[in-house]
């Protein structure tokens, strides 16, 4: 039997070069992927810290108006439970998404709002601490 051209030419499976160019444009992609998801994981973070905050200057006011002011730093009072009622606070709201705790200062009240301080130091090296006096702003 003789075989036509036509038959000769068909094929099983893709080549080497095609695989590589596949692998290739993958990679690409990825790369270009990988800082864009990065940004976004920051973006979160801040944002998480920035609601962090706010959350615990209105837990600060209410400790404030039922029990008075705390002592700067000291968040103990609210994540202890009072006789029968359980912690104002859970012990892991404390620590921002970067795994440090967040700051208070009584003594650095905001000039019209009167509300105290509250902070997150923000990403490690990046000295741009999140506060809750500039956050409406």
């Amino acid at each position: 039997m003789i075989k036509k051209p036509a038959q000769a030419a068909t094929r099983a499976a893709f080549t080497l070069m095609e695989m590589l160019v596949v692998v290739a444009i993958l990679v690409v992609l990825a790369g270009a992927a990988i800082p864009i998801y990065m940004s976004y994981l920051d973006g979160a973070r801040r944002d998480r810290a920035k609601t962090d905050v706010l959350l615990l200057e209105q837990a600060l006011d209410a400790y404030e108006a039922e029990h008075g002011m705390l002592q700067d730093g000291d968040w103990t009072p609210l994540v202890t439970p009072e006789a029968g009622k359980r912690a104002s606070l859970d012990p892991q709201k404390l620590v921002d998404p970067w795994k440090q705790p967040y700051h208070f200062s009584y003594s650095q009240k905001h000039p019209t709002t009167f509300k105290p301080l509250v902070w997150s130091d923000g990403p490690p090296g990046a000295n741009t601490p999140i506060r809750n006096w500039n956050l409406n702003q």
